[in-house]
């Protein structure tokens, strides 16, 4: 791939995979509608592009870290104010692929990859199971979704972003799967949280607790990555942001009501990422669910 890889989104994921495929050897092209990311985007093997349809014209792969399904739509068939990749393929006569590695609906996506069939570009699915610095560190797993052939062509990309990925058949099963990995994950932070307030709430050293938990057969790979931020108290240099996790979940519920499948914790989760919502906690790491928990002492 001779072409440099444009990443479109350059927030906590687009940065983290900006230093994954910066790694690998590739120059970039990044874009973001907030100016002042795209004049951040420094670095050997890097520039910027004023618009989509400016790096369309000069990347051949151009790789998606947007916040919902909505945007990831409006990025690749135009609209809210953006001139869609399709389009500007097509305008420029050129194939192009989108490595799509937003989590979204899985129905949309599903959609949106057919109404894409046959024209310039080919959509791959790449969400990923794992925060920005996981990610950055190449322990974070990919789940692919698209046609085979297409993520074939851009294994290179697919490898360097994630060296741990799973292909898991048609468009929309890589979000499908995305989806049921955060439950899962959610559910096992907002775990750890309430056994960490309970204990400190009961009087034990918080810290010690801590240190106890994490060799007892309670133990998950969530304790190594939120643990430390829940004892301390610090939420301010997030990994994956509250926020985040209220669109991720609301996405689930929505899904699994769509589904016929009711998510009786997952709706518990929500009500306390909306406590931290309004307590103005939207921002912070999502680790700071505890604070949701110890809010709720009499």
């Amino acid at each position: 791939m001779q072409l440099p890889i444009a990443v479109l989104g350059l927030g906590l994921m687009g940065s983290a995979i900006t230093t994954r495929l910066s790694g690998a050897g590739f120059s970039l092209l990044g874009y973001d509608v907030d100016p002042a990311k795209r004049a951040a985007f420094t670095g050997a093997g890097r520039s910027s592009a004023d618009s989509v349809a400016q790096a369309v014209q000069r990347c051949d792969v151009l790789v998606l870290a947007v916040f919902d399904t909505t945007q990831v739509e409006q990025v690749t068939e135009g609209g809210g104010g953006t001139e869609g990749i399709a389009a500007a393929a097509r305008d420029a006569g050129r194939r192009v692929t989108v490595v799509c590695t937003s989590t979204c609906d899985p129905d949309r996506i599903e959609s949106l990859a057919a109404r894409l069939a046959g024209g310039p570009v080919d959509f791959v699915e790449l969400p990923i199971s794992g925060t920005s610095m996981q990610v950055a560190r190449g322990d974070a797993v990919g789940l692919i979704g698209g046609e085979e052939a297409a993520a074939q062509r851009v294994q290179p990309v697919l490898e360097a972003i994630c060296p741990k990925r799973h292909y898991l058949g048609a468009a929309g099963n890589g979000a499908r799967a995305k989806l049921a990995v955060n439950l899962t994950l959610g559910l096992n932070r907002a775990a750890m949280a309430e056994g960490l307030a309970f204990a400190e709430q009961a009087g034990l050293d918080v810290e010690k607790f801590f240190g106890v938990v994490r060799e007892s057969a309670a133990y998950s790979a969530v304790m190594d990555t939120k643990g430390n931020n829940m004892v301390g108290r610090k939420f301010d240099a997030p990994q994956s942001r509250i926020d985040q996790s209220l669109k991720d979940f609301k996405l689930m519920l929505e899904y699994g009501e769509r589904r016929g499948q009711g998510l009786p914790f997952g709706s518990v989760y929500v009500d306390m990422i909306n406590d931290c919502m309004a307590h103005g906690e939207g921002q912070w790491d999502n680790a700071a669910i505890i604070e949701a928990i110890r809010r709720r002492r009499g």
